[in-house]
C-alpha cells in the first residue's frame, strides 16, 4: 500500500452526527441518497463511525467473493450478535464454516426438489384461508405471508408444525428490532436497562429458547432423519462441553427460523404489492399459472413452465431485495476499485441501491419483469443483481426461497385477486430484512372480478 492511495469522496463531519440520527430513521433514504451524491464509491461518516461503501458491480465482486477471506460480517451484524448468538448469520471463521458444513447437505438440488409438494399443500391452505376474506375487510398479508412460510420452513427443514408453537412472528419481530436498536446505537445500551423494546425482546428470547428446547424435546433420540434439526442436534451433542453444545443449538436454530422464513415472506407480500400496483402483470400472471397449473396443485416440473412468473419474482428482489445490506470489516488493507481501504474498516454493499444503478439499469424505479426474461438482451454485469449475497456468504436457502416464492404467487395469482386497501401507504422497513412497516391491508376478491 502506498502512501499516495487514493480516498473515495467523503461525507463532512460536521453532518456525522445528523447521518446517525438519518440512519436512525431513514436506513433506505440514507444509502440512496449516498449513491445519487457521492457515486460508485464514498466514505460515509455516521457518528463516530466512518462507513466504506461501495455501490458498483466490481466493486461488490471484490469485496464478496474474489478477496472474501479479507472480509468478515460487519457493522450491523455484529452488533445483531448481542440479539441473535453465533449462528450461521453473524458467526465467524471455523465455526461459520463448521455450520455451513452441517447444514448444506439439507439444501441439496434433490432435497430441495423434493419439497415442492409439501409447499404446494401449504400455499393451498393459505390460499383455503384468504378466500374466507372475500366480500369481508381486509386482511394482513404480511402477517399471511410469515405464517405460510413459517409452516413451509418447519415442514422442509425441521419436519415439525410451527403453527404449535404460538406466534413466533411476533417473537422474531421484536428479536429484529433488537437488533436493529443495538444497529443504531452500535451497542452502546446495556441489555438490562428496562427499555420497553429491551424488555420485549428479553421475552420473545425466553419464548423462542422454550421454543428451542420443546422443538428438540419432541425429537427426542430419533436424530436419523435428513433435515436440518437432526443434523443440527447430532452436530452440536458432539460439543466437548455441553453448555456450548445447547448454546450453539439455540443459537444456530434461533437464526434458522429467522432467516429462513423473514426473506421469502418478505419477497412475497412485496410482490402481491407491486401486483397490485401493475393490473398488466396480474393478468399475464394468472393467464400462465390457468394454462400451465389447469386446477391441480403445482409440482416441481412445472417451474420451468412458470417462466413469467419466475421473471416476476426476480424483478421484486431488484427492487426489494431481501437482503438490502451485506456489511463487511476489512481485516486487513485492501484496493478497491482503486480505492484503500484501511484494516478495520467497515464497509458496506447494497443490494437496494445497487439494484437502481442507472449504469445497470434501464429506468430503474419502473417496476418490469419483462427484463428478466430470457430472451431480453442484456450486457449487465453479473454483480449488478445480488438478491442472495455473492461469494462464500451466498444465502444457502436461496433456491428453496425461489421455488416456494413461484409456486405461491403463481397459485395466489390463479385463484385470487388482491387488492390494497385504498389510503394505505406502503413505506420499506429496512431491518435484517426488507419489510414492508406495518404490514399490508389488502382485501381478497374472486380473479378477473372488478
Amino acid at each position: 500500500m502506498t502512501t499516495a492511495a487514493v480516498h473515495p469522496p467523503t461525507s463532512p463531519w460536521h453532518l456525522a452526527m445528523r447521518m446517525l440520527v438519518v440512519m436512525t430513521q431513514d436506513r433506505i433514504g440514507m444509502m440512496s441518497s449516498a449513491a445519487e451524491q457521492y457515486g460508485d464509491a464514498s466514505r460515509l461518516r455516521v457518528g463516530h463511525k466512518t462507513l466504506y461503501f461501495f455501490n458498483h458491480p466490481d466493486y461488490a465482486k471484490h469485496v464478496l467473493a474474489d478477496n472474501a477471506a479479507n472480509y468478515h460480517k460487519g457493522i450491523g451484524l455484529v452488533h445483531a450478535r448481542r440479539a441473535l448468538g453465533d449462528g450461521l448469520l453473524t458467526s465467524e471463521g471455523d465455526l461459520w464454516r463448521k455450520q455451513r458444513k452441517v447444514i448444506q447437505p439439507a439444501f441439496q438440488s434433490r432435497r430441495i426438489a423434493a419439497q415442492a409438494g409439501v409447499i404446494a399443500v401449504q400455499a393451498q391452505q393459505l390460499v383455503d384461508r384468504l378466500k374466507a376474506y372475500q366480500g369481508r375487510g381486509p386482511v394482513d398479508v404480511v402477517r399471511e405471508m410469515t405464517g405460510l412460510t413459517l409452516g413451509v420452513l418447519g415442514q422442509t427443514l425441521l419436519d415439525a408444525d410451527l403453527g404449535a408453537y404460538g406466534d413466533i412472528g411476533s417473537h422474531f419481530s421484536a428479536v429484529q428490532d433488537q437488533a436493529m436498536f443495538e444497529l443504531e446505537t452500535l451497542s452502546m445500551v446495556p441489555t438490562w436497562i428496562p427499555l420497553p423494546r429491551q424488555r420485549r425482546f428479553r421475552r420473545a428470547r425466553g419464548a423462542l429458547e422454550e421454543i428451542v428446547r420443546r422443538l428438540v424435546a419432541a425429537r427426542g433420540d430419533t436424530v436419523d432423519r435428513d433435515d436440518v434439526l437432526s443434523r443440527l442436534i447430532i452436530s452440536t451433542r458432539a460439543e466437548p462441553d455441553p453448555k456450548v453444545g445447547r448454546e450453539r443449538l439455540r443459537d444456530e436454530l434461533v437464526t434458522l427460523l429467522l432467516a429462513g422464513h423473514e426473506t421469502t415472506a418478505s419477497t412475497l407480500s412485496w410482490a402481491l404489492h407491486l401486483i397490485d400496483k401493475n393490473p398488466g402483470v396480474r393478468e399475464k400472471l394468472h393467464a400462465e399459472a390457468v394454462e400451465v397449473l389447469g386446477d391441480r396443485l403445482p409440482d416441481f416440473d412445472d417451474l420451468g413452465r412458470l417462466r413469467y412468473t419466475a421473471t416476476v419474482v426476480d424483478e421484486v428482489m431488484r427492487l426489494f431485495p431481501p437482503v438490502w445490506l451485506l456489511p463487511r470489516k476489512a481485516l486487513a488493507d485492501d484496493v478497491v476499485g482503486g480505492y484503500h481501504v484501511p484494516a478495520g474498516a467497515d464497509v458496506v454493499i447494497s443490494p437496494f441501491t445497487m439494484h437502481r444503478h442507472p449504469a445497470f439499469w434501464r429506468d430503474p424505479e419502473r417496476f418490469d419483469p419483462e427484463r428478466f426474461d430470457p430472451s431480453t438482451p442484456t450486457d449487465r454485469p453479473r454483480y449488478a443483481y445480488i438478491p442472495f449475497g455473492a461469494g462464500p456468504r451466498f444465502c444457502v436457502g436461496n433456491h428453496l426461497g425461489l421455488m416456494e416464492a413461484t409456486i405461491v404467487l403463481a397459485m395466489l395469482a390463479r385463484d385470487l385477486r388482491l387488492e390494497q386497501a385504498p389510503g394505505y401507504e406502503v413505506v420499506p422497513e429496512p431491518m435484517l430484512s426488507l419489510r414492508i412497516r406495518g404490514g399490508l391491508p389488502m382485501t381478497v376478491h374472486k380473479p378477473g372480478s372488478r
